[in-house]
């Protein structure tokens, strides 16, 4: 799972490491994004990097309730086989770049927030997916992060964890057309994990105290 990410540091480095097409975004850092809210996704078309602005999470109508529901993650499991991302996976690719995430473990008869980055806001990069919705009289792009069974480090937090790639891996997966990545040779990034104050549950509040260790 994941539910909450933050994007704060490093961003400019982005230009350099991906060699973006287009020059007419901007970066906003946020300590505390959550979904259905805009940020800036890496997508690939025709093998040049592009850094545009997606809103997080698959929309769709369920058929048995007839009520919109929102998707924020999407399983390697299943993906291949899921109507809602198989075409996503095999098309439209995408990186979520990010500093870090923010993931919830029940630990004492309460829900207590973690945040998990690697070293001090240093990028990484989630595997994920998007398209195109319809929204009001036009079309927005929306993304969903891809996850994974947690590693044994991060189980200790939660079960489910996002595909997480270093720069040269997350370009490999751009830049993949016939879904031949071997996710599990994948090098496994080593993340550390603090606990942090519940001032991260609420979305409202997005300032650096949402990522600062409480002990």
């Amino acid at each position: 799972m994941c539910g909450r990410f933050a994007s704060f540091k490093n961003l400019n480095k982005l230009k350099n490491i991906f060699n973006f097409i287009n020059s007419d975004f901007k970066i906003a850092p946020s300590f505390n994004i959550s979904p259905g809210q805009d940020v800036n996704i890496i997508i690939c078309y025709k093998y040049e990097n592009y850094f545009l602005p997606s809103n997080w999470g698959y929309n769709f109508i369920n058929r048995k309730t007839q009520n919109k529901q929102t998707v924020i993650n999407s399983r390697i499991e299943t993906i291949n086989t899921k109507l809602l991302f198989k075409d996503s996976f095999l098309k439209r690719k995408c990186i979520i770049p990010a500093n870090g995430y923010f993931e919830w473990c029940n630990k004492e008869d309460e829900k207590k927030p973690y945040f998990l980055q690697l070293g001090e806001g240093e990028l990484i990069y989630f595997a994920g997916v998007w398209r195109k919705e319809k929204y009001n009289d036009d079309k927005r792009r929306v993304f969903s992060i891809i996850t994974k069974p947690a590693n044994k480090k991060i189980s200790e937090i939660h079960h489910r964890m996002p595909i997480i790639f270093n720069a040269n891996n997350a370009q490999e997966y751009l830049d993949c057309k016939d879904n031949n990545l071997n996710f599990d040779n994948l090098e496994d990034i080593d993340l550390n994990y603090v606990e942090v104050s519940k001032h991260v549950n609420n979305p409202k509040n997005n300032d650096e105290k949402c990522i600062i260790a409480i002990n």
